[in-house]
């Protein structure tokens, strides 16, 4: 039968953890346990991998070490599974996971992990700084801070406030979030604000005063205070970063100022400073704008819901409310937790979770999600998920996941910035020693220019180029229902020339309907109560269809037995003990038993773009039943869409006759089809298209069609509101079941990678531009922080700019 085979559970459970596979013979075998008789079972989570080849790399690391008995890495869902003996050592994987350059965090089984909000970081090294100290410190078994969302988790013994008051001493500020409470606030840091203006207002005076002939120690002293109001922070987190032996911006601002100082250029030193403190803060402002697009995804569902107690409602925390409860919804609120309507009427505004933009009709039976507003009717609702377990919570889970994996370019980067920033460090040295040593000018000439090669060091435009403008892609198509799993499948999209779609539910309704009924050798009637029979245990959708056709008509279904899928043919089963098919035209034209009326009959049906379903036995045939589906109305406007943004090839991927096929083509538009296909040949049908040199994306619902969503460079799913399985299982998902979502993802992904590409170039030539004037003595230690701190900000605004992409 057409696209049966596609549906198949026993195909899409082979399939399901060999997904994003790099033609590797690792995910064979991922769906086998790790068993040991008397070892200890631990499960990890792997963050950095940006290909199967890093979970080899993993895997042979951890066996060669003492204790462990079997270490297995599968790519696609990031997890480690170790089994050892009882005398395995956490920290002992831990510490061969980093070395080997990747982060780890333990799941499950550590139950003291809290999630903390860090405020001030303005770039990846301010990160590593926070981690370093902390894992110096003894009752601390891990950390991991995450610049990008803004957050640390840690795994710790002592208490909280010890915890805030370690990474304050880094010159940061923590708190505590409990579950999935909002970060702290940060776009109003008025103390920040006024120490920075005071600084500036202190400079100033002494720049003015050294002009109009007060006496110079009276300037110094200006300097000097300024230097201490704005250079606290620094100073303070610089030492904290040097005992945990990390080389990071405020190291090197700190060195310059301070140097600049003991060489009596006390306004160089006051300024670098000052101008280091407005870039982080003015950085930091920028920051927040796009970790916000994620919090305000926290603030779209109420923290309480109306409850019936007896006569009257009384609101109640939506923490304490359980499954099966039922919740009132009033007209113009937001709905406080998923669940299914049992009484009334309305019109939802599904925007938060799908971006949808048209208010979708509600009746009884229909789900709801939290988040959503509630436009008319007053509703009563059956909570079917708790509030952690919500679309919008997951949603809010699965960016922030996203957030925090590092796209290839990003991990490049920050290994390009690791060896760059010490090597430029000790050139520095080396410039401030050599030449005055050897007579080449004086040891205050030599020691300014090696200051200002200290400032140039920071990298800090450079590493923060990359994550900034993969948050800003992720937010944007996060709030127009579109979830992007992470940068890595964010510049995949980008790279995308090639999409192919499955017909049936993705360019089609997928609601096919019964359109003809053709009996042979028995009644209506009994054609149907047969073919009721045979579908009533297929999950595929003609197959519903006829069932419910069916049951519409009051017919009954006969007793069979033996149940048998034809992969990507049909069903059989036993009545009356003859065996009786239902299928399509391979599946009868095996048994040879087709007469010449009754092929062309089939052909004319298949003509019109309808599908045939045709019931018999092995010595006739006695129907066949005309079903067809119609086209989304989303799916041309959507298709045109890709062309317009520079996608070359639209191919469909259906196991329907070639006349259904060619009819859907051309109301579609779309560049090629490939039809009657069994579920192996649609994974040939994608690999042809990467043979031709394509990147391809295959588009389906998410669960079905899992070979090629494997196969294919990115799988897409559609509708994955409704779908949990498809918002865990591909690497984007469409919220809605809306094509139009495509265009503006490419679209958004395509501008991603322009600006990670210009943020790069614009960040190394500032870089390179400031080496050059170092030497001839035309760059000033001023001039210096201001190209950093100057372009971080500007790289940051850039990056700000996806917020801004519509549709």
């Amino acid at each position: 039968m057409a696209d049966r085979s596609s549906r198949s559970n026993d195909e899409l459970k082979s399939t399901e953890d060999n997904k994003r596979c790099c033609s590797r013979e690792m995910e064979e075998s991922s769906n086998n346990q790790i068993t040991s008789a008397n070892g200890e079972k631990v499960d990890y989570r792997i963050y950095g991998m940006d290909c199967p080849s890093c979970a080899i790399t993993i895997e042979n690391g951890l066996k060669r070490l003492d204790n462990i008995q079997d270490a297995k890495v599968t790519y696609n869902t990031s997890k480690l599974q170790v089994i050892g003996t009882n005398a395995l050592s956490p920290d002992s994987v831990e510490n061969e996971v980093k070395k080997l350059g990747f982060k780890i965090e333990p799941l499950k089984q550590n139950k003291n992990i809290r999630t903390y909000s860090i405020e001030g970081m303005d770039c990846g090294s301010c990160a590593k700084s926070i981690e370093n100290h902390l894992n110096i410190i003894r009752t601390v078994r891990y950390v991991s801070v995450n610049f990008s969302t803004g957050k640390m988790k840690v795994e710790h013994e002592n208490s909280v406030d010890e915890i805030v008051s370690e990474v304050s001493k880094t010159g940061f500020k923590a708190s505590l979030l409990e579950n999935g409470s909002k970060p702290i606030d940060t776009s109003e840091n008025k103390e920040g604000y006024g120490l920075i203006t005071l600084s500036g207002i202190l400079i100033a005076l002494g720049f003015i005063g050294s002009y109009n002939g007060i006496p110079l120690f009276m300037s110094t002293i200006l300097y000097a205070i300024a230097i201490v109001i704005s250079g606290y922070k620094p100073v303070k987190s610089a030492f904290y970063a040097v005992k945990s032996r990390s080389l990071d911006m405020n190291v090197l601002m700190s060195v310059a100022a301070i140097g600049a100082a003991l060489i009596g250029e006390w306004f160089e030193g006051a300024t670098v400073v000052w101008l280091f403190a407005l870039g982080t803060f003015l950085q930091n402002r920028s920051i927040e704008q796009t970790r916000r697009s994620i919090h305000n995804l926290m603030d779209l569902a109420p923290s309480e819901a109306w409850i019936k107690v007896e006569s009257e409602l009384v609101k109640k925390p939506v923490e304490d409310i359980p499954v099966g409860k039922i919740i009132v919804i009033k007209p113009g609120d937001r709905i406080p937790l998923d669940g299914e309507i049992i009484q009334g009427e309305t019109s939802v505004n599904q925007a938060p979770i799908t971006g949808e933009s048209i208010p979708v009709d509600k009746m009884i039976g229909d789900a709801v999600y939290a988040g959503t507003i509630n436009e008319s009717g007053s509703l009563e609702v059956r909570v079917t998920k708790l509030v952690e377990e919500t679309t919008i919570a997951k949603i809010i889970h699965l960016v922030e996941e996203a957030q925090e994996q590092k796209a290839p370019t990003q991990a490049f980067i920050d290994k390009f910035a690791s060896i760059y920033t010490p090597i430029v460090f000790i050139l520095a040295f080396v410039v401030i020693i050599l030449p005055p040593l050897f007579g080449f000018g004086t040891w205050g000439e030599w020691v300014y220019k090696g200051l200002a090669l200290l400032v140039v060091a920071c990298p800090c435009a450079l590493v923060i180029s990359t994550p900034v403008a993969i948050v800003s892609a992720i937010g944007n198509a996060a709030k127009n229902g579109v979830l992007i799993k992470g940068g890595t499948f964010l510049e995949k999209a980008g790279a995308i020339n090639a999409i192919a779609f499955d017909k049936t539910g993705t360019l089609t309704e997928g609601k096919p309907k019964v359109s003809e009924i053709e009996s042979l050798t028995v009644s209506e009637e009994e054609l149907i109560s047969i073919a009721l029979t045979l579908e009533n245990y297929s999950t595929h959708p003609i197959a519903k269809t006829i069932v419910a056709y069916a049951k519409d008509k009051g017919v009954k279904a006969k007793n069979g037995e033996l149940f048998k899928s034809i992969v990507g043919k049909g069903v059989q089963a036993t009545i009356n003990e003859d065996i009786y098919y239902a299928g399509n035209l391979k599946l009868f034209d095996e048994m040879n038993i087709f007469t010449g009326d009754v092929r062309s009959k089939v052909n004319e049906i298949q003509s019109l773009g309808k599908t045939v379903v045709i019931i018999g036995t092995q010595q006739e045939i006695m129907g066949i039943i005309s079903v067809s589906d119609s086209l989304r109305s989303t799916a041309v406007r959507a298709l045109t869409g890709l062309k317009q943004v520079g996608v070359k090839q639209l191919v469909m991927l259906t196991g329907d006759n070639e006349g259904t096929a060619k009819l859907i083509s051309s109301e579609t538009n779309v560049n090629r089809y490939f039809a009657e296909l069994l579920p192996e040949d649609k994974v040939d049908a994608i690999k042809q298209l990467q043979s031709e040199g394509h990147k391809v994306a295959m588009v389906g619902d998410g669960i079905n069609d899992a070979p090629a969503l494997a196969t294919a460079d990115l799988g897409i799913a559609m509708g994955g509101a409704g779908t949990d399985t498809a918002m865990e299982t591909a690497d984007i998902v469409l919220m809605a079941d809306n094509l139009e979502k495509l265009p503006h993802t490419i679209k958004l992904s395509r501008r991603a990678l322009s600006i990670i590409k210009q943020n790069i170039w614009f960040s190394l030539s500032v870089k390179f531009i400031a080496l050059i004037l170092i030497f001839p003595g035309w760059l000033t230690l001023w001039m210096a922080v201001l190209s950093d701190t100057g372009a971080a900000i500007i790289v940051i605004l850039n990056a700000l700019r996806l917020l801004k992409v519509k549709e």
